[in-house]
């Protein structure tokens, strides 16, 4: 694989291009003479750092204390692409899993770390809310069951197209948030009461 610097080079070098065919001037317009290597920095240091970043390596403990309530995070900024349109979608996700009494826990902040490893690349977001979904479950060795929902705004469908604002929301539920009304209701009581 080539590395950043090949990466940011060539992306730069073909993004001046594609300017140039809008009708652009990146040579005369000091405004835009730096943009082509801007718009790749952008890219890849931010808007699709996941694509280059080795998925969060997170270490998972036993659940010593045998807890076996949820154990929810919400409310976690989400900034992520748009897979069709490579324009932004903007958010929140409310992750949440249930550990067993003699199954895995991890820290808080690493659910913060997994939404913004997947997020942070070209995404439709409801293979986004499977992908955090699947990493937590995986990680989370043992769960009773994970859940995921994110609401988010997506700028494809708010500057062109229809040109309308409006949140997109997916959830992905599974063991006993899929299969028990009371912990599902918890979920989404513990998601309006951030509101």
């Amino acid at each position: 694989m080539k590395n950043k610097n090949e990466i940011l080079k060539e992306a730069a070098e073909h993004y001046y291009k594609f300017m140039k065919a809008l009708g652009m001037n990146p040579d005369t317009n000091e405004h835009e003479c730096d943009t082509p290597m801007r718009v790749a920095k952008s890219f890849v240091n931010d808007l699709c750092a996941g694509l280059f970043n080795e998925p969060p390596v997170i270490k998972s403990f036993p659940n010593n204390n045998g807890y076996d309530g949820m154990v929810f995070q919400g409310n976690i900024e989400l900034n992520s692409l748009c897979q069709h349109h490579h324009l932004p979608f903007v958010g929140k996700a409310h992750v949440a899993y249930i550990p067993s009494t003699d199954g895995k826990v991890i820290g808080l902040s690493k659910l913060n770390r997994i939404v913004e490893h997947f997020a942070r690349r070209p995404q439709v977001q409801e293979n986004l809310t499977m992908e955090i979904h699947n990493y937590i479950n995986d990680i989370c060795e043992g769960n009773k069951g994970v859940a995921v929902m994110i609401e988010a705004g997506h700028m494809c469908a708010c500057v062109r197209g229809i040109r309308h604002k409006s949140t997109m929301m997916t959830s992905k539920l599974s063991g006993g948030f899929l299969m028990e009304d009371k912990v599902r209701e918890e979920f989404y009581n513990f998601v309006k009461s951030l509101n």
